[in-house]
């Protein structure tokens, strides 16, 4: 982009947040997308806490226990890409239906799993029902809103994954402890039942919204002129798309750098609790305690730093790309505070520390993920959002493997968390290097129309 097209766009940007938006309509339907991630997020804690429980009623060992943690990742990471094309062909009201009805399925079949083989299946459909959430939620946000207020809105949608951790565990705690492993289940399932009737009822895209008189037409406006993505081009995605974005530098950038925080997210998130009580002594219930600090610091940064404060930066500036790396740079330098955990002599001293760094990993999430809907050709955001997530599930996945060899082999959390340092340091050099410019890609080039 030239010098004087930065110049326009910016402009542009100033232009549509100086004008006083004539409509609240778009947060509800933000509230809507995380109160999904909330009900999503609660399906993954339910598992890890009703462990022990599921072990010992089964009869299973750790190493089999793993295969049934791990299973939900294998669909939900391998459909990345694909479900990412079919969000963009099919749109996002239709993909979030069937995909929260396979996930309250899969809820209630966990409760129902007499055996290893039943659960693990459950955790597969868990996998397959989960799959387009993140993509899907990020294109919606792309549509509903304009360019100034991403920022927040994204927020809103990752915080609410993160009070998940905050809320589900206690809530989880009590099911399993006071009836019984498939208490925590039946419950997650009645959840997403009642989300599934509410998505139903509620969420329709923004054209949708003002035909059904939801959204006044001049809100409408506000968000076109905001450079909201245009809904019309839904239906772009194909596997030719997937190849040609595939083949740009600024894909690979964008999803290496998201990555570096899922990888250091996932550690904190698996291995927190562990590093607590191997590191300080404490028990499981003081563990989940100090557990808590760390999450309710991430979501109050995240929504104050990198929602309100990088949208009204945004605003006054128009400098879009200026302003997100500003703020990726500096909350992923501050996630780097995780490091310093592993040398500190007191819990106190280390809450600080892995405080610092989630906070800095919260409000990396929403500088870094709304870049999706910036930078993906026209009608191409589900397929990119389904890429980028799918690379960084696939490193993300590592990360609990890798943190645990290294703690067996020396024995001390220290080499894994500088392991955690140097991935975040490359996601810095991918999402400035790599990833250059934020602005959108070309679309690929037209080929033989195929029939819908």
């Amino acid at each position: 982009m030239t010098p004087r097209a930065t110049d326009v766009a910016a402009r542009r940007v100033k232009d549509a947040a100086a004008v006083k938006s004539p409509g609240r309509f778009r947060w509800q339907i933000g509230g809507l997308l995380g109160a999904g991630m909330f009900v999503n997020y609660i399906d993954r804690v339910n598992l890890s806490v009703a462990t022990p429980a599921i072990m010992a009623d089964f009869d299973i060992s750790a190493a089999q226990m793993g295969v049934v943690a791990s299973a939900f990742l294998w669909t939900y990471a391998l459909l990345q890409m694909p479900i990412g094309t079919i969000i963009d062909r099919i749109g996002v009201p239709w993909v979030n239906r069937v995909g929260v009805f396979c996930w309250a399925v899969a809820s209630f079949a966990s409760a129902a799993a007499g055996g290893l083989g039943m659960l693990i299946a459950a955790r597969l459909l868990l996998g397959v029902g989960e799959a387009p959430t993140v993509p899907a939620g990020w294109k919606a946000i792309g549509q509903w809103f304009p360019k100034h207020e991403r920022g927040t809105a994204t927020a809103v949608f990752d915080g609410c994954a993160k009070i998940s951790n905050v809320i589900g565990i206690p809530v989880m705690a009590y099911l399993v402890s006071a009836f019984s492993w498939h208490a925590a289940f039946l419950f997650t399932g009645a959840l997403s039942v009642v989300y599934l009737v509410a998505w139903w009822l509620l969420y329709r895209t923004p054209s949708a919204a003002v035909d059904a008189g939801r959204m006044s037409p001049e809100e409408h406006a506000y968000l076109e002129a905001g450079d909201a993505e245009d809904e019309v081009t839904a239906g772009a995605g194909s596997l030719r798309g997937v190849g040609h974005l595939l083949r740009r530098r600024k894909t690979w950038g964008l999803a290496l750098g998201y990555a570096s925080y899922t990888y250091a997210y996932y550690v904190l998130l698996t291995w927190l609790p562990g590093y607590l009580k191997q590191e300080f002594g404490v028990n499981l219930l003081q563990g989940g305690l100090y557990s808590m600090i760390p999450w309710l610091v991430a979501v109050i940064a995240q929504f104050l730093i990198a929602g309100l404060l990088m949208d009204r930066w945004v605003a006054r500036t128009g400098q879009v790309t200026r302003v997100r790396r500003i703020v990726l740079v500096v909350s992923m330098l501050a996630a780097l505070a995780v490091t310093g955990a592993a040398y500190v002599d007191t819990i106190g001293a280390a809450i600080v520390f892995i405080s610092i760094g989630a906070a800095g990993l919260a409000v990396s999430v929403p500088a870094g993920s709304s870049i999706v809907s910036l930078i993906a050709p026209e009608g191409f955001t589900g397929t990119l959002g389904g890429i980028v997530n799918f690379v960084a599930n696939l490193i993300g996945i590592a990360a609990p493997i890798v943190t645990g060899i290294v703690v067996d082999k020396t024995g001390s959390f220290a080499g894994a968390f500088l392991v955690t340092g140097v991935v975040l340091l490359a996601g810095i050099l991918c999402y400035t290097v790599v990833l250059g410019r934020m602005d959108r890609m070309a679309a690929p080039a037209a080929g033989p129309s195929v029939p819908a």
